[in-house]
């Protein structure tokens, strides 16, 4: 599966290259979360082998690059879909609304749940959110806890004296990427919007000190290591350096299982029974945005989506959870087919909830 997923990747990677000669709307065009990619691919790649349709030209750019290009405007030089791992942000929804992009459907296809991974050549850990939190923000409260400071920590055990002295490394995504989102989110944010260290600063000053509210900041002393859109470079660099960390989704780590491991999370393991029902720490769901005024435009579109959302691929035994996909429930499953056929439109209030 391993092999089928590299020469996926090289399949899309060669069919972008093209697609500047590609006609318009000859092609669907799919930008977007590197999570969802080798999923989408596998799709794109199965649309092109059993249909008269043409497969799909795709692009890694992480969530956030995806929204930019998805909602840079509603011309047949604009992509058709865009991957995430993480929902469309009300901004990025505004955006589109600005240029010219007002019909969009929400699609989910699955869970996922991000790993905090290491060479397996270590020991088992376990880390709590806020041992990680410690670990990667830029400014830490003060020993007695009255004020904010520069991060000082580069060892673990200056952390929490319970954990090794290990020096402190992350390789993770950049901040174009929803993994990197979603991990600021449900670390970050969820713990620092209860921690008064942080939010007093808000609250004594809204306006300059806003970024306080829900503090999401990482540091940027070398500690924390953006290693760009492709994971699979972080599992070679945890290969290399046995004292780092690796940030990325679940499927990576199941890709991968014979090289790296995970750290358990508060005592939970990330595994697809934990991640689809929320007792893993670090769990997300994954989507993908349809551009529906390219729909009758585009060949393919469509099929594309339908495909995509079948039980054959998304299903409790469809290829994709052959290749880490955490399946919803099948109502929910039932529930993304309904917004296909009824090109539901998203509202930014939906964004909100």
């Amino acid at each position: 599966m391993k092999n089928k997923l590299i020469a996926i990747a090289a399949f899309a990677s060669i069919a972008f290259s093209a697609s500047s000669v590609a006609l318009a709307g000859d092609n669907v065009h799919i930008v977007g979360s590197s999570t969802v990619y080798p999923f989408a691919s596998y799709v794109a790649e199965e649309l092109g082998q059993t249909t008269r349709f043409k497969t799909p030209v795709i692009e890694s750019t992480g969530s956030g690059g995806g929204m930019k290009l998805f909602c840079a405007g509603d011309g047949m030089d604009t992509p058709d879909i865009t991957n995430a791992s993480r929902r469309m942000k009300p901004k990025e929804f505004e955006l589109c609304a600005k240029n010219g992009v007002h019909d969009i459907t929400e699609v989910v296809i699955g869970f996922d749940g991000i790993a905090i991974a290491q060479s397996k050549a270590n020991k088992a850990i376990n880390l709590t959110r806020k041992q990680i939190m410690l670990a990667v923000a830029a400014e830490v409260p003060s020993k007695d806890g009255s004020h904010l400071i520069a991060n000082p920590y580069h060892y673990w055990n200056e952390v929490d004296a319970s954990l090794p002295h290990r020096p402190i490394i992350f390789y993770g995504p950049p901040t174009s990427s929803g993994t990197r989102d979603a991990f600021q989110d449900l670390v970050m944010k969820h713990l620092t919007k209860h921690m008064d260290v942080y939010t007093k600063l808000y609250k004594a000053d809204k306006k300059k000190n806003k970024k306080y509210k829900k503090y999401k900041t990482v540091r940027t002393d070398g500690i924390y290591v953006p290693s760009g859109e492709n994971d699979n470079l972080i599992v070679q660099k945890l290969i290399k350096d046995k004292n780092a960390f690796g940030i990325f989704g679940y499927s990576f780590l199941e890709e991968n299982s014979d090289r790296v491991s995970a750290a358990t999370i508060e005592g939970v393991e990330p595994e697809p029974e934990a991640i689809s029902s929320g007792k893993y720490p670090v769990s997300r769901s994954l989507q993908f945005y349809i551009k529906n005024d390219h729909l009758k435009k585009v060949k393919g579109m469509q099929a594309y989506a339908d495909l995509f959302t079948s039980e054959d691929m998304v299903g409790e035994d469809g290829n994709l959870a052959d290749i880490g996909l955490i399946p919803l429930p099948e109502a929910r499953r039932e529930m993304a087919r309904e917004h296909i056929q009824q090109h539901t439109k998203l509202t930014v209030e939906d964004l909100k909830h």
